[in-house]
């Protein structure tokens, strides 16, 4: 594509991603013209090589873990094989692929007449004006309003970077040819958790590359020891360790590690991050400031430094959830169309989920956080503990090592934190969220209501018993 434009347009907004970005065009901007640039796939990250993909795997994964261990429910059956082009096929081709055609057809077709799209990448060249294109074409285009939702992409170590060794991340491990035999997966957060519970589960080895002493290490401390114990049952963990070198011969990678060890693998996942996407933009000739970690800054409303330029999602903010960047889609889409009644985003409780093995859901603080908040604020906390398996349905589950985790107030009986690890965590975690969005007294919640027995959800009910109050 040149780089110089040969057209120049106007519109009364501009909006390059779209993920939770291609949201914002609803009804009530039918009377407003809008640019879209998207270079990628439509859906962004989570509908395309994120959130939704992975977790039709991990269900997958699920169902081949549970046929290995139906035998303690008396329950007798073989593992033999994953079918891994019958789960891409129902995954991509029949479901994502679909979608995300879809989507791009609509925003170019006749239905949305005020929608122009553009699908090459986008740079500022000047305040409020980028150049982007269609085809071949260059184009200049400038609007009264920018939207900022270009998202994130992964972080590639310089080790990898610079090794010319084959690897994959999120955004094509799940189109992989075949099912590796073994696969090291560098990173111990949620990417590299979730995939290594898919790939372990579908018969790979996989070892794990961590430079911590523990896998989830940003969740509460209960929890990550947890949940480092169990997955220690499975995969090949390395802790406090580095990759040292590199190499490839044919489809074997070896990775020597710090702690002397030498690991080869067909298949290497680098899981070590997300990089927001601004740095790709030339913001400064927009006058839009960032972030050292390279996030652009925006204000309680998703305005940035730039009049008339807004930002969303990952690229600005620390929360890389779907879910925080649909909340604050919503709340830029009515700031720029109502700026004398301007919303705020809503950053008190972010909740969040992890689909491995186990799963986790958690909002709120941490005990160390909690324990900190209550000294600077002369309060004290509450914390209880309550094992799943010493409820009726975690009988049934068999459950050894799943619980529930609730933090709160001592005096105001205000939950401050909830944390789940076991069967069904991220659904559990719920009924917290709301909890603490709603301001309610635990107590009131506990006495205030029937919890169906013996449903897993009695593990609220006993862990709320169990907190002591003044």
């Amino acid at each position: 594509m040149s780089t110089e434009a040969t057209e120049k347009r106007h519109y009364d907004v501009i909006i390059v991603g779209t993920g939770s970005g291609n949201s914002i065009p609803s009804p009530q901007y039918d009377d407003v013209k809008i640019a879209i640039v998207e270079e990628g796939r439509f859906g962004g990250t989570c509908l395309n090589v994120g959130c939704i993909p992975t977790k039709m795997f991990v269900l997958a994964a699920d169902a081949a873990r549970n046929i290995r261990e139906a035998a303690r429910l008396g329950v007798h059956g073989t593992f033999d094989s994953v079918d891994l082009k019958q789960i891409q096929q129902r995954v991509f081709e029949k479901r994502i692929d679909q979608i995300a055609a879809g989507g791009e057809a609509y925003r170019r077709g006749d239905e949305t007449p005020n929608i122009d799209v553009y699908d090459r990448h986008a740079t500022f060249v000047g305040p409020r004006t980028l150049r982007t294109g269609q085809g071949d074409t260059v184009v200049d285009i400038t609007a009264d309003n920018i939207i900022i939702a270009a998202g994130s992409r992964t972080f590639i170590p310089d080790i990898v970077a610079d090794s010319g060794v084959d690897y994959y991340t999120n955004e094509n491990i799940m189109r992989v040819e075949k099912l590796p035999e073994e696969m090291i997966v560098l990173g111990g957060g949620y990417i590299g958790t979730e995939f290594a519970h898919v790939f372990s589960s579908f018969g790979t080895k996989v070892h794990v590359i961590v430079r911590s002493g523990a896998l989830l290490r940003s969740s509460d401390s209960d929890i990550s020891r947890t949940f480092t114990e169990v997955a220690s049952r499975d995969w090949d963990i390395h802790f406090h360790t580095k990759v040292e070198l590199l190499s490839q011969e044919g489809e074997r990678i070896t990775a020597v590690l710090s702690d002397g060890t030498t690991i080869t693998a067909d298949a290497l996942l680098v899981a070590t991050g997300r990089v927001p996407n601004g740095d790709r933009m030339n913001l400064q000739a927009a006058g839009v400031e960032f972030h050292d970690d390279g996030r652009v800054k925006v204000d309680e409303f998703g305005r940035t430094s730039a009049e008339g330029v807004w930002a969303l999602g990952d690229v600005s903010s620390p929360f890389q959830l779907k879910h925080i960047a649909n909340h604050e889609a919503k709340v830029v889409f009515h700031n720029v169309l109502n700026p004398d009644n301007l919303r705020a985003f809503d950053h008190r409780f972010i909740p969040s989920a992890v689909f491995s093995h186990p799963q986790i859901g958690q909002v709120g603080m941490t005990e160390a956080q909690a324990r900190d908040w209550a000294e600077e604020n002369g309060t004290s906390v509450t914390v209880k503990v309550q094992k799943i398996g010493d409820v009726a349905y975690g009988w049934a589950l068999e459950d050894q090592d799943g619980f529930a985790k609730l933090i709160a107030d001592r005096s105001t009986g205000r939950l401050l934190g909830a944390h789940f690890i076991g069967e069904q965590a991220a659904t559990l975690v719920q009924q917290c969220i709301q909890m603490m969005n709603f301001d309610m007294d635990v107590r009131e919640v506990v006495t205030g209501q029937h919890w169906i027995h013996p449903a897993l959800t009695e593990v609220i009910e006993n862990a709320i018993y169990g907190l002591e109050f003044d």
